[in-house]
């Protein structure tokens, strides 16, 4: 004996609430009709396989990319994918790189600002730090001020026996720091 099939219950479109006979199309969680599943700015059919979402509707990418996305801060095209938010701009990820040498990646990292570039700590470091006056390097730390320039603690010391000066007095000779014992 066999039993009567139960009747599909029938499937209505979102967009109109009438059943769908034919065709339909499934997105977003609801059903459409082929014609009804268009783009809530423009209302145009989206007939491509990859289409936007914005407010829980479908966006064609042409409104998508005129009305949604932002420009990317770097090349100055559409950002369709993950955005980096970053300086009060937006950036696609592959474009949010250290201005300086190296050209590393930034997003996800620490990074620094200079007249509106990112910069990682070693090109910032590198590229505007003050140097030292003995060997020339960035000083990124403490330093000490002395003789109008500034010095690595390690780096200011005597001219003629290389002691570290610690005193609070000190000889010059040369515009160069000397102990006591050796300007005595």
């Amino acid at each position: 004996m066999s039993t009567p099939h139960s009747p599909q219950p029938p499937v209505y479109c979102h967009k109109c609430k009438q059943i769908i006979e034919q065709r339909i199309i499934t997105a977003l969680g609801q059903t459409w009709h082929p014609g009804h599943f268009a783009c809530k700015d423009c209302e145009q059919p989206i007939t491509d396989a990859t289409f936007n979402i914005q407010d829980n509707e479908p966006v064609c990418t042409d409104c998508f990319v005129k009305n949604y996305s932002g420009t990317c801060f770097g090349c100055k095209q559409p950002i369709m994918e993950r955005t980096i938010k970053a300086m009060e701009q937006s950036w696609h990820e592959e474009c949010f790189l250290c201005n300086g040498p190296c050209k590393k990646p930034l997003a996800g990292t620490s990074f620094y600002e200079r007249d509106g570039q990112p910069y990682c700590r070693v090109d910032y470091e590198q590229l505007f730090a003050i140097r030292c006056a003995g060997c020339d390097q960035p000083i990124i730390d403490n330093a000490i001020v002395a003789l109008k320039a500034k010095w690595h603690r390690s780096c200011f010391k005597c001219k003629k026996c290389g002691t570290p000066i610690t005193a609070s007095t000190f000889a010059v000779e040369e515009n160069q720091p000397m102990c006591k014992d050796c300007s005595g």
